[in-house]
């Protein structure tokens, strides 16, 4: 019986194009990387290859944007323009999910980045992707919140025309921006 995590080989191949069409079409994120040298490294990670096509099932669009120093992974980011479509109208976590009782979201941004294999960016992370295009302008993402935030009841989103960040403590209603919260 074939792992859950691992795609059958049409769609492996199908993916396999796309991924390798969006590298082409944006040399800019990935200057000095070679796509032969990362297509054989996706081939021999079934895991991930699966990840990155639960990505495109929700309407993202999974490109390279490094590799990791440590590790000589590959890293890719969403490089959807806004906020992937399958990826919309969810809360932050699971707690945030819990407590809604009334138009209550189908997930939670943790929730399915776990379902899918995947981590949504740290706002190092969502300002390295900013560097590499306009994102978000419309809609905005999820990011990786501190934990001391999380405990006040707020969530950390991000938006491409929003610099610095804001975030939203939602019992209190409160909206900060990340001048305030720095020292936290």
């Amino acid at each position: 019986m074939k792992n859950k995590k691992e795609l059958p080989a049409s769609v492996k191949d199908e993916l396999l194009g796309i991924l390798k069409k969006r590298f082409e079409k944006n040399k800019n994120r990935h200057k000095s990387i070679d796509w032969e040298k990362v297509a054989v490294k996706l081939e021999a990670n079934p895991a991930k290859l699966w990840s990155l096509n639960e990505m495109e099932i929700t309407e993202g669009e999974p490109d390279v944007v490094g590799v990791d120093q440590k590790t000589g992974e590959y890293i890719f980011y969403d490089c959807s323009v806004e906020s992937p479509k399958g990826r919309r109208s969810i809360c932050y976590d699971g707690d945030a999910l819990a407590s809604r009782k009334e138009h209550k979201p189908k997930d939670s941004a943790l929730g399915m980045a776990e379902d899918m294999g995947i981590e949504i960016l740290t706002e190092e992370q969502y300002r390295e992707l900013q560097q590499l295009g306009n994102f978000d302008l419309k809609t905005s993402s999820w990011i990786l919140t501190p934990a001391p935030i999380r405990k006040l009841g707020g969530a950390l989103f991000a938006t491409g025309d929003m610099m610095p960040f804001s975030f939203t403590i939602t019992e209190l209603n409160l909206i900060m921006e990340q001048e305030d919260f720095a020292a936290l």
